[in-house]
């Protein structure tokens, strides 16, 4: 049971890697996050340092993962982490980044013949972007009710209270883009192709 144990905790430096470098986050970006010395993580990513419960838990929450993802090693041995769908007031929500601060993006299911109860409207710091897949999402944002049809965008600031469900009975899927307040998404257009009058067709 000691060697299982071993093996296990063996595995836990490359996943700890990999997780970094997947969210494309240094050292020193980690030690600030989790006030774990740089050189206390860099031992611990080598395996010159056996991993502590001390030192998981804020490297667990810091990344977005459970324990369990971190000391479980895939009988493969492959040290990636795979994301795992939530489920939460209704909805299933699957984590498509993992990176510490930053826009998250996330793609989002609400099953068929869900959340189509009274809308409750939240609020909390931050700003979000989203894009309807499949189905009518119903947005209720502040004093608006509206349906958004596949292939339709709405962002907003989520201080403004907001609730979002399925317009009708069937499923809806859709991505989000969330950052915290003052970050927003940075959207690009192709230009349009200069008519015949040429002129500036740029869309900014």
């Amino acid at each position: 049971m000691e060697d299982d144990l071993d093996r296990a905790l063996d595995t836990v430096g490359p996943r700890l890697r990999a997780l970094r470098r997947q969210r494309e986050t240094t050292l020193t970006d980690l030690s600030a996050a989790t006030g774990i010395s740089v050189s206390t993580l860099s031992r611990l990513e080598s395996g010159a340092r056996r991993p502590t419960l001390e030192l998981l838990l804020p490297l667990a929450r810091v990344h977005g993962v459970t324990l369990d993802e971190l000391v479980d090693a895939p009988p493969t041995g492959d040290p990636r982490i795979h994301l795992r769908p939530i489920t939460r007031d209704g909805m299933t929500m699957l984590p498509l980044t993992r990176r510490t601060g930053g826009i998250q993006a996330y793609k989002l299911v609400i099953p068929s013949g869900s959340r189509r109860c009274e809308p409750d409207p939240r609020t909390h710091e931050g700003y979000e972007w989203l894009y309807v897949l499949n189905g009518r999402l119903r947005l209720v944002l502040g004093e608006h009710d509206l349906v958004l049809a596949p292939g339709e965008a709405a962002e907003f600031d989520t201080r403004v209270p907001h609730w979002f469900g399925s317009a009708d009975d069937a499923p809806v899927e859709f991505l989000s883009l969330f950052g915290r307040q003052g970050e927003r998404a940075h959207l690009r257009a192709r230009p349009k192709t200069a008519g015949p009058t040429g002129g500036d067709p740029a869309t900014r």
